[in-house]
């Protein structure tokens, strides 16, 4: 873990050199959610291949993944909004 601003940001160490971050910021009536990548060093191959591979999971698995989990979350009381998850 290298940063975590609770609903806001988390930033973890992703092997040797790399960062991940996610950050949500607030957009109209709902939440968008940022992921930035950072240390893959663009001379290296096998980091560009790395993150070239990767960078496809982040735009299908993790969206995915994401939808199905505010799915489950159906009791309002889990909610800090007290609503629909995708409204936070």
């Amino acid at each position: 873990m290298l940063e975590v601003e609770p609903e806001r940001k988390l930033g973890i160490r992703w092997g040797p050199q790399w960062t991940v971050t996610w950050r949500l910021e607030p957009e109209g009536a709902g939440t968008r959610l940022f992921l930035s990548r950072e240390g893959f060093d663009p001379d290296d191959e096998f980091q560009r291949m790395s993150r070239r591979i990767m960078g496809g999971g982040w735009r299908s698995h993790v969206p995915r993944a994401l939808a199905r989990l505010l799915d489950t979350l159906t009791d309002e009381a889990q909610l800090p909004s007290g609503g629909d998850p995708r409204r936070r």
